[in-house]
């Protein structure tokens, strides 16, 4: 069978309309963004706290010294910066002059527009493009521009590139390389799903991409593509997309497929689950500390985070007859407590039994209840932030003014820079209990025969099996 794409402009070069999706912390690198690349596409370094490797080729690992988080953040800063230079690196060298590479970035970790600008500046000439999702990049446009590399926003609704444009991108419209569109309810990783829309109720892409062009088209951007993210398995289920007048230049993004090549860096027992997967093994949730609905596989880490939520009980400051929260609970110093209804007291014996004595406040004035072993370690994670982000709601952390939200600390979510460097590099705890982005098609590893019998290709036979159609 013959490709059915054909190549496009991308970031000043044609190549193969297939982006490789960026995937954070350490998991998109230099050397499978380059074998991207190499094959005739579009690889993608990651910038979210990407590894340094020196030039000897050794992983240089961050141990931070820092004694506030303040100061682990600037560490963490620093480190990214170098980390992405290093990996723009090996991806120059990898694709062999061929393809393009991008850096992704997300608007809402910790420091990204101190690290966008450090990378670019540390890897000039290196980097064609800048992908940015996870929020409302207004400056990614200019900083792009100034160092003169194409960027594509990550939206989820031509609503959300209708307020870049307005606001900001209109001003640098030569440096639009395209405008990724990410499906809200089949992509991996965080997912921009608005109040208004509910992640239970997935709603079919054509019309919401067609609304996307539609707003494009009407500021001039006919011409720019659009790269359709998010549950991209075979080319042939978007036949009707490709060459369609109405939708316009269409390219595609593969994020889950990446995961399960040779080149990739994540560790063999995250490989063997993708390849086990069964439909409906990928869940949409909302523990993420960044606020964000998130999709990853559903495993003990995520069901630890489930259970923490269920065992969760609503409580007054004082007796609220009306509520019928009368019962006291001993709660925080000595004679202090909370009041909540029978029904909770009965409940909360019952967990107490199976071991989740700890009480802990959240945000909303709730009590969650854990195993004391389990309260500590939370405890611990949120002493030990580091500021991946801009806002956490697990630590209370937030990466300008005073460095603090001024909300308590939600002990319903977890530390994410934790849990994804452990499962990246293969540390801590086994992969099924750590936190494993993955996109709601991963179920088709297992039904694909391509990968019949553990074949793992690499990223040019992936590129190749997809060109062909499948």
């Amino acid at each position: 069978m013959t490709a059915i794409v054909e190549p496009m402009m991308l970031s000043g070069r044609e190549v193969w309309p297939l982006v490789e999706g960026g995937k954070g912390v350490a998991v998109s690198n230099g050397h499978s963004a380059g074998a991207w690349a190499g094959a005739g596409g579009v690889g993608t370094v990651s910038g979210v706290n990407p590894d340094l490797v020196d030039r000897n080729g050794d992983y240089v690992p961050l141990v931070y010294q820092g004694r506030d988080r303040l100061e682990r953040h600037e560490e963490l800063v620093a480190y990214s910066i170098k980390g992405g230079v290093s990996q723009a690196r090996i991806a120059h060298e990898t694709r062999n002059g061929e393809g393009r590479i991008h850096l992704n970035v997300l608007w809402e970790m910790g420091g990204c527009e101190r690290v966008l600008q450090g990378v670019l500046d540390g890897a000039k000439g290196l980097i064609h493009g800048v992908t940015c999702g996870a929020g409302m990049p207004y400056r990614l446009a200019e900083i792009c521009a100034r160092h003169e590399v194409h960027y594509y926003p990550i939206v989820s609704s031509g609503r959300a590139f209708n307020a870049l444009w307005k606001r900001a991108y209109n001003r640098f419209q030569d440096w639009l390389g395209g405008v990724v569109y990410e499906d809200p309810w089949l992509a991996g990783g965080h997912n921009g799903l608005s109040n208004g829309e509910d992640p239970k109720k997935p709603q079919d892409p054509f019309p919401r991409v067609l609304e996307l062009r539609r707003i494009m088209r009407k500021v001039g951007l006919d011409d720019v593509p659009i790269v359709m993210a998010g549950g991209v398995w075979h080319l042939k289920d978007w036949k009707d997309w490709i060459n369609n007048k109405d939708l316009g230049p269409i390219a595609f993004q593969f994020g889950t497929r990446p995961l399960l090549t040779q080149e990739s860096p994540i560790p063999p027992g995250w490989k063997r689950r993708l390849m086990d997967l069964l439909p409906g093994e990928v869940l949409l949730h909302r523990f993420s500390p960044t606020g964000f609905y998130s999709s990853a596989i559903r495993n003990s880490f995520l069901s630890k985070l489930i259970g923490r939520s269920e065992r969760q009980v609503e409580v007054a400051e004082e007796p609220d007859e009306a509520a019928g929260r009368t019962v006291f609970f001993p709660y925080g110093r000595a004679g202090r407590g909370v009041f909540m209804t029978a029904a909770d007291q009965a409940s909360v014996a019952g967990w107490a039994e199976e071991g989740f004595t700890q009480a802990m406040r959240t945000p909303e004035g709730t009590l969650v209840f854990v195993a004391p072993a389990e309260a500590k370690e939370i405890r611990r994670d949120q002493l030990d932030c580091m500021g991946c982000l801009s806002h956490c709601l697990f630590s209370a952390w937030k990466d300008r003014d005073d460095h603090a939200t001024h909300r308590l600390p939600d002990p319903r979510s977890f530390c994410i820079q934790k849990t994804l460097m452990e499962v990246a590099h293969g540390r801590g705890a086994p992969a099924d209990e750590q936190l494993m982005f993955a996109g709601h098609a991963a179920y088709r590893f297992r039904q694909d025969p391509f990968y019949a019998n553990g074949f793992v290709p690499t990223v040019r036979q992936l590129v190749q099996r997809i060109l062909t159609g499948h």
